[in-house]
């Protein structure tokens, strides 16, 4: 960390921060790759079953797991911005305690998920809408991966905790394991034992437990447990923890107001029919995987800008906005492109059904709007998660979804459209790059 923080002081030596900042974003790509990939292949096993029922079934429960646990993408967020301003203070003691501080959060958490989880369960498939079938399906995906929540959330806090420091090697080594093994957990469960979407939900749920065991042997080679005994008492400082929970509750707001804007996206796709909601699954697919290649670009600007925010220069942030932004547009219009001048082949090792594809290529030209306007926002996320201004985050989520993507979507649905459905999605993502960037000139003066 020494060597990375001497270079981020060097204001003038762009070169090596230019470097430096590359390294960390491709290496966070290769580990967010491994997300997407991991979930590419588990349609791909779910998509040529005999049943389509049971990748929409996944689909309409992944709704719900969604509000679960992304709802507490906090846990990820918030520790790396804190943890990288820790960072460029230069004060171990507060990393360390970020870390124990988020980790307990996190367990008591997921604890509290699994005592709640058959009433999370009816609660949430009575809000959606689907068939018997489908549903069905859903269910037998929700029960078997819920017990996998507690390793969830404090993977969030070891991912952010990495990130904040920049140790992206790390974060690409647990990346590799625990897709890897969810990838031959689901070989295993659906292809070759055919549990079909329960075996999807297993297979997710065990792998979250091995990339535990391999992140907690990680820290424990670096971390002491007499500096852990130390900083106890400290954990439950008031004044830490106000700021913690002010922090984490505006990038609550924030994370469930977008995941309500996509959750209501595929709810509406739902009562458009099993092939339109098959058809945008897929093509969220594609958005997906693209946001993770953009996400680490954002991951390396939100390091890097709470190292820089923790060592007070200021100036640097402008230079970094530059950067990050000129990559994220491009690798957000090379996506779209590819996919909409190639469709049927790229989506074909999705699914092998024809009416899927055929509404695909109606659809597929949204891509553009979506992930270019998307590419900014998810850049401009990281930025001022590294900053950790989550009240600008939580406005801007706010207006994006309650007046960018609303309104659209509900004159789709009675209308009967999928494509004011995804005009609607544009809007969204228009509203949240607008905003941000609205908020970038406050944060060059502080």
């Amino acid at each position: 960390m020494a060597k990375i923080n001497s270079k981020v002081q060097a204001s003038e030596a762009k070169v090596p921060f230019h470097r430096l900042f590359l390294r960390l974003a491709i290496v966070n790509i290769l580990s967010n790759l491994m997300v997407p990939l991991a979930g590419l292949v588990d349609v791909a096993f779910l998509g040529h079953l005999s049943e389509i029922r049971h990748l929409a079934g996944v689909a309409l429960a992944t709704v719900l797991f969604n509000y679960i646990y992304w709802t507490f993408g906090f846990l990820r967020m918030a520790t790396t911005g804190t943890t990288a301003q820790a960072v460029g203070r230069g004060d171990r003691d507060q990393v360390l305690l970020i870390g124990l501080r988020s980790v307990c959060l996190a367990l008591g958490i997921g604890l509290v998920i699994l005592l709640l989880q058959y009433p999370l369960q009816e609660i949430g498939f009575a809000l959606l809408k689907a068939t018997s079938e489908v549903k069905e399906s859903g269910r037998a995906y929700y029960e078997a991966l819920i017990w996998g929540a507690p390793a969830t959330l404090i993977n969030f806090v070891i991912l952010g905790w990495l990130l904040g420091q920049s140790r992206g090697s790390q974060v690409l080594l647990l990346s590799v394991i625990g897709n890897g093994a969810n990838t031959i957990f689901n070989y295993l469960f659906i292809v070759l034992w055919g549990l079909e979407s329960a075996g999807a939900g297993w297979g997710t749920a065990l792998s979250q437990y091995v990339m535990l065991l391999t992140g907690l042997g990680l820290i424990s080679r670096e971390v002491r447990v007499a500096d852990i005994q130390r900083l106890v008492p400290q954990i439950y400082n008031f004044a830490a923890l106000q700021a913690t929970i002010q922090l984490n509750r505006d990038i609550l707001i924030r994370t469930f107001a977008l995941i309500s804007t996509f959750a209501l996206f595929t709810n509406l796709s739902s009562l458009l029919g099993m092939t339109v909601l098959a058809a945008n699954t897929l093509l969220l697919q594609v958005v997906t995987l693209t946001a993770y290649f953009i996400d680490g670009i954002a991951f390396a600007t939100e390091s890097f800008a709470g190292i820089l925010r923790g060592q007070n220069q200021t100036t640097q942030l402008i230079f970094l906005l530059r950067l990050a932004g000129m990559l994220s547009v491009g690798v957000g219009l090379g996506f779209a492109l590819v996919f909409i001048v190639a469709p049927d082949r790229l989506f074909s090792f999705l699914t092998n059904h024809s009416s899927v594809i055929t509404q695909i290529r109606q659809y597929v030209g949204w891509l553009l709007p979506v992930l270019g306007f998307g590419s900014i926002a998810y850049l401009l996320d990281g930025y001022f998660l590294g900053l950790t201004e989550g009240r600008i985050l939580r406005t801007s989520s706010l207006i994006s979804s309650l007046v960018g993507f609303a309104p659209g979507a509900i004159v789709a649905w009675q209308m009967q459209s999928n494509q004011l459905l995804w005009a609607a999605l544009a809007l969204f993502m228009l509203s949240r790059a607008v905003t941000l960037a609205l908020q970038i000139p406050r944060t060059l003066r502080i």
